[in-house]
């Protein structure tokens, strides 16, 4: 049963999270997503009591699955492995999503205090790239280019075209796979 409650959950987050990427995030309505999960109204009032409700958890299941996208990788692949990770995983995200990661926006529409998890995530996660890395403040700047590229295509106000954009990637990813290769293992 619980399981059958947790996919019920996971449909309404995926859901609310397409919604926002399609619609905009301030046109997202509890009776969209309902319908897109395929669940009633009652339905999604019974695991989100509210649309604020509703989007913490958006931001929040958007964050747990980054993260756990990251996890295995950065096990494996030893110092650098968490950027490396990072990297292949923001690439990724881009490859496969048309419009780019939105459900921050449409959290912070609704309420500006859920910035406050979202900043702890991204510190928490920033401390782990540079722990893991040979050259943290080379770390640091990877992750500040490919978080400025993302809050650009989120704010729609990109200043790169996507060859200048893709040619900044390439040489974000070259950088990384050089760091690993010029340090001896031990």
């Amino acid at each position: 049963m619980k399981k059958k409650k947790n996919d019920t959950r996971d449909r309404i987050l995926e859901a609310a999270e397409e919604l926002s990427r399609e619609l905009g995030p301030g046109n997202v309505s509890l009776e969209a997503v309902a319908a897109r999960a395929g669940v009633s109204k009652g339905g999604l009032l019974y695991h989100f009591p509210s649309k604020n409700s509703l989007m913490q958890a958006v931001v929040e299941f958007a964050m747990h699955r980054f993260a756990a996208a990251l996890d295995e990788p950065a096990q494996c692949c030893g110092p650098d492995g968490m950027l490396a990770a990072y990297i292949e995983t923001f690439l990724e995200d881009r490859a496969c999503r048309a419009k780019p990661p939105s459900a921050i926006l449409a959290a912070l529409a609704e309420n500006p205090g859920l910035l406050d998890p979202i900043r702890t995530h991204e510190r928490t996660f920033l401390d782990r790239i540079r722990a893991n890395a040979r050259d943290p403040r080379q770390a640091t700047m990877i992750y500040l280019a490919l978080q400025g590229i993302r809050c650009m295509e989120i704010m729609n106000v990109q200043v790169l075209s996507p060859q200048e954009t893709a040619e900044i990637l390439d040489h974000l990813r070259r950088c990384a796979e050089e760091v690993r290769e010029e340090t001896p293992r031990a």
